[in-house]
């Protein structure tokens, strides 16, 4: 090959080589995996009449907002997860929850509240209605380690969960002169932490 030919060739390949855009790094390693765990999530439908009567549709239009508020504050804080199925049945006196994961509201509009949602949630999860509920709180106070230490960071060092006629307090949601935004938030997180210690 002609000298000069391969001199040109060789400063063409330098200038390639040194020009800007060239990059000669070795590529980027790949970040290691990381495991997420996906938060469970509560879900509810509600049963609804075909041809609601104007009853029906008063009903389903208050326990649609306490569905509403409680499952968001359930799904805000906790990773709590059920598929609940609510009904309005007037032969119901005030409401109720059962572990199957159904929520039952009666003819009482007073109860159609967010509180009386969280405590009946709670239901469906398992306080008052679960084999752990028996074993962890069939003493009369709640035994298990998390819940216990969760209500004695919020009410001091002796505090307890106090169980009976499958219900908890302080904290249960019992009554409607119970609820405040602050004991449905410590509802939900004692909740969470009784399923934690085995509900």
């Amino acid at each position: 090959m002609n000298p000069r030919k391969i001199a040109v060739a060789a400063a063409l390949a330098a200038l390639l080589l040194a020009g800007p855009g060239i990059a000669h790094a070795a590529p980027p390693a790949a970040p290691p995996r990381q495991e997420q765990v996906a938060a469970a999530t509560i879900t509810w439908t509600l049963e609804r009449a075909s041809n609601p009567t104007a009853d029906q549709q008063a009903a389903y239009t208050l326990i649609t907002s306490a569905m509403n508020a409680a499952v968001a504050r359930y799904n805000n804080l906790s990773d709590l997860g059920k598929s609940i199925t609510v009904r309005y049945d007037t032969s119901v006196p005030t409401a109720d929850g059962n572990l199957n994961g159904t929520i039952r509201f009666g003819g009482n509009r007073s109860y159609m509240t967010e509180r009386t949602a969280l405590h009946e949630i709670a239901h469906t999860i398992g306080v008052g209605t679960s084999s752990g509920w028996s074993s962890l709180g069939g003493s009369g106070t709640w035994t298990g380690a998390q819940a216990t230490a969760l209500v004695r960071q919020f009410d001091g060092s002796s505090a307890k969960l106090s169980t009976g006629g499958g219900h908890f307090w302080p904290y249960g949601l019992n009554y409607e002169n119970e609820f405040s935004g602050t004991a449905a938030d410590r509802h939900v997180r004692i909740v969470a932490a009784m399923v934690r210690d085995g509900l």
